[in-house]
């Protein structure tokens, strides 16, 4: 880092210590937005830099090894900036978080010896697009970010910096965006990673802990909370969601494991055990990149057939893609019975129980069908079992990364609320 960049951190230090309001919180809130074309999950994020296009939203990825985002990159002449491309404040390749971010480089990623060109003036990585499967050669920058205070029920009109929060995130190019959702600049990261945004924003909360609720409908909020709560949604606003919370460990499969994983001993439906012998101690993924949850060939069949015969007093239909098995939904779509619909239960290692209920495990896709929307991903894929957003909508998810645990509610719809239930409306410090 150069002398005059490290004297704009100085100054920038001065200015920014966590000046926080007389009543201080340890947690902070963001809202979570659907989109409604692609039914992916998007966040928007306050960052000094100005935006040319208005404030941009983010897409929530829990596998992301750094958030990225579009970036214009001008040179900044005299004070941070020598190379033709130039960026803010750019990282030099020697930085801690440079090597950090080059632990978890992507083999499907162009290479990064570029050092013949820019030598160790900047940090050059490959921000990855998970949707479209692509990536570019970019740089480390940093900008500032803010982050609002929540008593658990309301956001606070304070802030936890008055002028922001350093992060350190990737520039990528207009092009890495191909796929995305309209609005969405980038991805935020939200992985085990020490530059994902919780991680990086956890000295302003208490510990490394974030929670996700994904919201169903576009046109309600969901909620993301960084810290270790309380949480109150309006519909019970006595009532902590930590009450509802059920646990079970989180493993990490390698030190450069990314993603989050549980360990199912069973999965259960109508209270019969899926024929899967195999299944003991498998893996399960979270994704928030994936809509639908996907099995491997194998359990798909067997976990199929199980539901087929549970569900056999529901009529059945011509299935409708991408999914195999449909009903007609006078019986279990919108606004009917969703408790006719036979309930899923993943026993994790530990015996707890994650219930996927009817509004989970149903599709309703127009023309009185709704359908079963677990998708079989085939016999040679990677992870056996990885739970999508549809599965997790309404579902209050508490990741303690301090603790290396996880913790689920099963649907709020099923205690008379919804991630859709926090009051953003603002109250003064």
């Amino acid at each position: 880092m150069n002398l005059k960049l490290k004297l704009f951190f100085f100054v920038l230090a001065s200015f920014h210590r966590p000046i926080l309001s007389q009543n201080t919180f340890n947690t902070s809130v963001i809202p979570i937005k659907k989109d409604a074309k692609t039914s992916l999950h998007k966040i928007s994020l306050s960052f000094a830099e100005p935006q040319s296009q208005g404030e941009p939203y983010y897409l929530i990825d829990v596998d992301a090894p750094f958030t990225w985002r579009d970036c214009v990159l001008h040179s900044t002449r005299g004070v941070a900036c020598s190379l033709e491309e130039g960026c803010r404040f750019p990282l030099s390749c020697d930085n801690t978080l440079c090597k950090e971010a080059h632990f978890y480089t992507n083999p499907i990623c162009p290479s990064l010896n570029i050092t013949a060109k820019y030598g160790c003036k900047i940090c050059a990585v490959t921000p990855f697009n998970p949707i479209s499967k692509s990536c570019k050669i970019s740089q480390f920058t940093t900008d500032l970010v803010n982050l609002y205070e929540t008593n658990g029920w309301n956001p606070s009109t304070g802030v936890f910096y008055p002028f922001g929060k350093q992060y350190v995130l990737s520039c990528a190019p207009t092009s890495l965006l191909k796929s995305f959702p309209k609005g969405v600049r980038g991805v935020a990261s939200f992985s085990w990673s020490a530059l994902a945004f919780p991680s990086q924003m956890n000295v302003l909360t208490s510990g490394n802990k974030f929670s996700l609720c994904l919201p169903s409908s576009s046109s309600g909020l969901g909620v993301t909370f960084l810290g270790d709560g309380p949480f109150y949604f309006t519909s019970n606003p006595n009532l902590d969601l930590r009450a509802f919370l059920a646990y079970t460990p989180m493993i990490r499969t390698d030190p450069k494991s990314l993603g989050y994983y549980f360990r199912l001993n069973r999965i259960i439906v109508k209270g019969k055990t899926v024929a899967l012998p195999s299944i003991k101690n498998s893996l399960v993924k979270l994704s928030t990149v994936v809509p639908y949850t996907t099995l491997r060939s194998d359990i798909y069949t067997e976990f199929i057939a199980s539901f087929s015969k549970a569900a056999i007093f529901i009529p059945q239909v011509n299935s409708v893609q991408p999914f195999s098995l449909c009903y007609k939904s006078i019986v279990v779509g919108p606004g009917s019975m969703w408790w006719r619909v036979p309930k899923i239960d993943l026993e994790t290692e530990n015996g707890q129980i994650w219930r996927i209920s009817g509004e989970n495990s149903m599709k309703y896709m127009g023309n009185g069908v709704s359908c079963l929307a677990f998708l079989d991903g085939g016999s040679g894929v990677k992870d056996a079992i990885v739970i999508g957003t549809h599965q997790m909508e309404n579902n209050f998810l508490f990741f303690d990364l301090e603790n290396q645990s996880l913790g689920f509610t099963s649907s709020l719809l099923s205690r008379g609320t919804s991630c859709s239930s926090f009051n953003f409306t603002q109250v003064p410090e």
